[in-house]
């Protein structure tokens, strides 16, 4: 077994690499094997709509339910997506083909006319799953085009009669369900690779009075009479009858369980993901290219001069860094909550590590609903004890002495922030009765997990850190702070921060628009591989620009730099921010205010982390960088 799992971390190493990363994953689950007649009950999960954003149960339209109603019991993640899975009368029996089978038969009233209408108009889709794999509808749009698959079915569309202008809804109550299936020769078991669907809206007819019993003129299994067509529709109107009907097919594949989740992540587009990468080197170059000379070229000769005894007119004559080597480690102003936000995005750091770990391994399977959210939040609780033992180290740096103070903000600033926005965004959820909404018993169980754990992780590590030694300073630090002269433009401390944040944030704008695409248009994302290497792309950046203005800011006599390094690559969430809103208005369709909000809310604490993150990387690129430099000049 252990050879086992050797074999499969090197293979998971190997499938970083390699340009198809995203079809590579362990299975979340193990294999089931079925035989001929074993029944497969379909579940359905949520009903979505990329125009709204709100997720709705699949009850909550008045479709055929099942005698009993049963919810499956959903991770932590599921809930906060939305997810809500339940049983269905849709049951299949393995390899036995059914024909014009009738779920339920109903007549519509006004007020569930209206909701068929509402979601209709709002193109929400219906979420079924089968064996753990989700429902798609294959489209081709030319015989030579690949197939192309859309998560989930439409409850209905828009049209008009011919010869009509009047606009009409029309529900597809017919589904042509395709099961493919892959057989083992020997056993005669077969495993669920696919699960395919055609829908159609059609207007069911029979003769007499309806019964259970009655047989379907429109629809026959006796006269092979199937559905293959919309030509007369099923409208949505009071008092119209609605006959809910499906077919399922089973078909026999050679695609393996173990490579089923392929054609759902199948991307097309990877060449994208190269250019984006090698964009992105570009700039990594660029960036290092100044390093390296500011670090052999300038440096080296700065360090030598300074370092050779010199003369009176000398030392008099001196400019650049080494003057504010007296001032250059002087506490900044706001230096406890500096040790805050360092602490929150180490915290962060290690999460966002930690869960690109894990995801590159395939530890994070798409199979497994909800696992990667999970891990994050379950992640971000330990990694308190990370953020503690920062944030304490560098508050005893600056001679603080209430080490219980800092630990306790950090524990809990960054948090309280983000739940009250989210509190906020979840009571509009709520008031749009939308499955979205996260149940008051899920809420409290985040609670618990913040102070239950998360807050003693922080004063632990809070504790440990604190009684470490002091970080002592290379030179020693002047009683009278010096003047900083007259900065040039370019140097303005708003000008630098804004350009800093350019590189950092255009280094990895292309993977934000398909990581936003995943989130807000309901695509999977798995591509992880390409992830791990544009978040190494990200830290380099971060780390190289926030060096290079900490640098020319040293030499202009300005040694205000604390606060500096952490905002300049920190300005990047502006611009991620401001993408957003532009993604927003050209890629998405929203047009409720609540939507609205939502996504502005939600890309709000995205844009609010990633400064905490990438403000970290800069902050601690810049301490190394500084420390570096005055511990290598001998100062009289």
């Amino acid at each position: 077994m252990a050879g086992h799992r050797v074999h499969l971390l090197w293979i998971s190493l190997l499938a970083l690499f390699s340009v198809h990363v995203n079809c590579f994953y362990l299975p979340g689950v193990a294999p089931e094997d079925f035989q001929k007649g074993d029944q497969l009950f379909v579940k359905v999960n949520k009903l979505t709509s990329t125009k709204t954003q709100l997720p709705y149960s699949y009850y909550s339209l008045p479709y055929c339910p099942p005698e009993h109603i049963v919810d499956s019991a959903e991770n932590l993640g599921e809930v906060l997506r939305g997810d809500r899975i339940e049983n269905s009368p849709y049951v299949f029996k393995m390899r036995e083909p059914q024909m014009c089978n009738v779920v339920c038969h109903k007549v519509l009233d006004k007020k569930t006319a209206n909701a068929f209408k509402e979601k209709i108009e709002d193109e929400y889709r219906v979420n079924m799953i089968l064996d753990n794999l989700p429902l798609v509808v294959p489209i081709r749009k030319t015989d030579q085009d690949p197939v192309v698959y859309q998560d989930g079915f439409l409850v209905g569309l828009k049209g008009q009669y011919i010869g009509s202008t009047e606009e009409k809804y029309f529900i597809h109550n017919h589904l042509t369900f395709t099961v493919k299936i892959h057989k083992d020769p020997q056993t005669d078991s077969s495993r669920i690779v696919g699960f395919e669907v055609k829908p159609f809206s059609v207007k069911h007819e029979y003769e007499g009075e309806w019964s259970e019993k009655t047989r379907l003129t429109t629809c026959d299994p006796h006269a092979k009479r199937a559905v293959t067509s919309s030509e007369s529709p099923q409208e949505v109107d009071d008092n119209k009858e609605i006959i809910f009907t499906y077919d399922v097919q089973f078909q026999e594949s050679e695609i393996k369980w173990a490579s089923r989740w392929d054609t759902y992540l199948l991307m097309a587009d990877d060449q994208i993901h190269w250019f984006s990468i090698v964009n992105s080197l570009m700039i990594v170059l660029f960036l290092s290219g100044m390093v390296a000379m500011i670090m052999l070229r300038t440096l080296y000769r700065d360090i030598s001069k300074y370092n050779q005894l010199e003369t009176q007119e000398e030392a008099q004559e001196e400019t650049g860094w080494k003057l504010v080597h007296g001032d250059v480690f002087r506490p900044p102003t706001n230096s406890d909550l500096l040790c805050v936000y360092v602490g929150t995005g180490v915290q962060f750091f290690g999460m966002i590590l930690v869960t690109m770990i894990f995801a590159v391994l395939g530890f994070l399977s798409p199979s497994n609903r909800g696992g990667l959210m999970t891990a994050m939040l379950l992640l971000w609780v330990f990694m308190g004890l990370f953020a503690g033992y920062s944030s304490a180290r560098l508050y005893k740096m600056f001679k603080g002495t209430e080490w219980k103070k800092i630990t306790l903000k950090t524990a809990v600033m960054f948090p309280a922030t983000v739940f009250a926005l989210f509190f906020v965004l979840n009571a509009l959820i709520w008031g749009q009765k939308s499955s979205g909404a996260v149940p008051f018993g899920t809420m409290f169980a985040l609670v618990l997990l913040w102070f239950g754990i998360s807050v003693p992780l922080a004063f632990v590590g809070g504790y440990i850190g604190f009684r470490k030694p002091v970080i002592e300073d290379p030179v020693k630090t002047n009683k009278i702070p010096r003047q900083i002269p007259e900065q040039p433009w370019y140097l303005n401390p708003a000008f630098s921060i804004l350009i800093g944040g350019i590189l950092p944030f255009g280094a990895v704008f292309i993977e934000i628009f398909f990581i936003l695409t995943s989130i807000w248009l309901h695509q999977f994302y798995y591509i992880f591989g390409f992830l791990f290497i544009v978040f190494v792309i990200l830290i380099i950046t971060c780390a190289e620009i926030t060096i290079v203005l900490c640098y020319f800011q040293l030499c202009s006599e300005d040694y205000l730099w604390w606060w500096r390094s952490y905002l300049t690559s920190g300005s990047s969430a502006l611009y991620l921010f401001l993408y957003a809103a532009f993604y927003f208005f050209t890629k998405l369709e929203i047009t409720k205010l609540v939507s609205g909000v939502l996504y502005f809310g939600y890309m709000l604490i995205v844009s609010y982390a990633f400064f905490v993150l990438t403000g970290t990387i800069g902050f601690y690129a810049c301490f190394w960088f500084t420390r570096l430099i005055y511990s290598s000049v001998k100062i009289d």
